[in-house]
């Protein structure tokens, strides 16, 4: 029992009791947000100070945490003690309870699933102001069905969560590829080696993909050292993948390259016997390049470039550049040049959080200036997907996460029970808001023509109609009556995006026509730097100032990881 805890969930149940009585709609403040969703104006509930990591317990492997416990504090608090989540989003401000609410998959959840799935319980304040627990023997379909639907169904204030054995290192494997099919086809084949432990990929271009497997190990060679990238002076990861795809991709083309022959050709040789010699040093040529393909085949680990990554580091390796979509800022605010010593300057505003809050603290112009979108889609249907994206949308790079099959209904993005390849479309979009409408709208009908779903975080331009033809209806609105959640928004009302009342604030088609203050706002770069101003007063600088992610570097050589089991120590 912890008094704090149930001293504040007392109070947010009396609050949600009184709305309820009163058949007011509300919404709940969580504090802070990952969402690119535009906001919506409502009475709230206010939760942020659920936010401790409330025990974690090495015997049976579990954390007890509330919802706004983020990545990098949960991290911190279980790499103490040998432990980690299994899946763990790559963004540190991204929350437990955000994690369990959407449909938080990354490069881990090809064996372990969701987020939600390593979430053995947990506690609900429902719209009645009731508190329950849910798990798989109780409220065992309120358990099952809150998982992805965006707090739709009630307020989770306290999770227990499944941890697993932690060692101190990633060991990281950087493979190129020349196509698209061989790329996606690579990431399925690495999702297949149980050894695996972490996969993803980035699709730098139509002829250049990249494949990253880890394994976690206690081990590294004496000859090199940890690879960072939490430090101002470290690379942002998506570069240093970059470099490490390039310099892959060169020894790949060498290798190809037939040797130089060693012996002159004498002029003065008769024509019989220098077409014999000719004709032995083909056959062996031919051998040669024979037995260093089969040598290829069967062992790689001389050529393999890897990188040593401290767990955390590794963990939240997109964090600094929010994947690449900090570039972005550089070319919004064009006068600044996209280098080293700039992107050191500026670090404090590289970090994910940061960004986050500049994006959202400039209002609608920044919201709807980039394609921000996850999409996943069976694995065969993904590089039409990619084509699409290329010719449509010019988006480059794009992240490519295998996810385990998820059970259905959901909300997750998946159509059916079967592996899914999650693919990050994040760049640059039309200016003209209903230029970007369209392609947003023209996005959203190519995936259902595939099979495929959107991660519900994003932008939502289904109509209601064309919505529900995506998830299970009856099966959701039976859980909504069930546990009278009518005061709450609808996962639809949630994450729908009001194209109707943003074209009227703009102007008929898109174009700007309000007062001049509007008008203001909308011109460049004054939406940026109002994002800005607004980004350094939440002070969430400072966080990143903070040793939190060099805290295994530190304490890692006095940590005694938990005994595995059978296998490689992960359940």
């Amino acid at each position: 029992m912890n008094v704090q805890h149930d001293a504040a969930v007392s109070r947010i149940a009396s609050e949600v009791r009184a709305l309820f009585a009163q058949r007011q709609p509300f919404r709940v403040f969580h504090g802070s947000t990952n969402s690119t969703r535009p906001g919506h104006g409502a009475q709230t509930v206010d939760i942020s100070a659920l936010g401790n990591v409330l025990s974690i317990d090495q015997t049976t492997r579990t954390a007890v945490v509330e919802p706004n416990v983020p990545m990098d504090q949960l991290v911190q608090a279980t790499l103490a003690r040998g432990l980690v989540p299994p899946v763990v989003m790559e963004f540190p401000g991204i929350t437990a309870g955000g994690g369990f609410a959407g449909s938080a998959g990354e490069s881990s959840s090809f064996r372990h699933g969701y987020f939600d799935e390593a979430v053995r319980s947990v506690e609900v304040v429902l719209a009645t102001g009731d508190v329950v627990c849910a798990s798989a023997d109780e409220n065992a379909d309120l358990f099952r069905g809150a998982r992805g639907s965006a707090g739709t169904l009630g307020i989770v204030t306290k999770l227990e969560l499944a941890l697993v054995p932690a060692r101190r290192f990633v060991r990281l494997v950087y493979r190129s590829y020349a196509s698209v099919d061989d790329t996606i086809a690579a990431v399925k084949a690495a999702t297949e080696d149980p050894a695996n432990d972490y996969v993803d990929g980035i699709l730098f271009s139509p002829d250049r993909g990249l494949v990253m497997v880890g394994r976690m190990t206690d081990d590294m060679p004496t000859n090199k050292n940890p690879q960072t990238f939490s430090r101002p002076r470290d690379p942002w990861f998506y570069l240093r993948a970059e470099s490490r795809s390039r310099k892959h991709r060169k020894q790949q083309l060498q290798k190809q390259q037939p040797p130089k022959q060693n012996q002159k050709r004498q002029a003065t040789e008769h024509q019989a016997t220098e077409h014999q010699t000719t004709q032995h040093q083909t056959t062996e040529h031919q051998a040669t390049e024979h037995q260093a393909t089969e040598h290829q085949t069967t062992n790689d680990s001389d050529t393999e470039i890897t990188d040593h990554i401290p767990l955390a580091e590794y963990l939240f390796r997109y964090d600094r550049g929010g994947f690449w979509a900090g570039a972005q800022g550089f070319r919004y605010f064009w006068f600044v040049p996209f280098c080293g010593p700039a992107r050191w300057l500026l670090d404090d505003f590289m970090h994910a959080r940061m960004l986050f809050r500049a994006l959202q603290g400039g209002g609608p112009s920044m919201s709807f200036r980039g394609v921000v979108q996850d999409v996943a889609l069976p694995y065969a249907a993904a590089a039409d997907f990619v084509d699409y994206a290329a010719a449509e949308l010019a988006v480059w790079p794009l992240w490519l996460c295998p996810l385990r099959a998820a059970a259905q209904p959901t909300f997750h993005p998946s159509c059916c029970p079967q592996p899914m390849l999650n693919i990050g479309v994040w760049g640059a979009a039309s200016g003209d808001l209903a230029t970007f409408v369209r392609q947003n709208r023209a996005l959203e009908a190519k995936l259902t023509r595939l099979g495929g779903r959107k991660v519900l975080y994003a932008h939502t331009y289904y109509s209601e109609d064309e919505f529900w033809a995506l998830y299970d209806r009856a099966w959701y609105d039976g859980l909504r009556a069930k546990y009278q959640a009518t005061t709450l928004p609808s996962i639809y009302d949630k994450v729908h995006v009001d194209v109707a009342g943003l074209m009227a604030r703009r102007g008929q088609g898109g174009r700007r026509s309000a007062a001049w203050v509007r008008q203001l706002a909308d011109v460049w770069p004054v939406p940026g730097l109002a994002g800005i101003f607004r980004a350094i007063r939440s002070r969430d600088y400072k966080i990143h100032r903070r040793p939190l992610l060099a805290y295994w570097e530190e304490r890692n050589a006095n940590v005694q990881p938990t005994t595995p089991g059978p296998g490689k120590g992960t359940e």
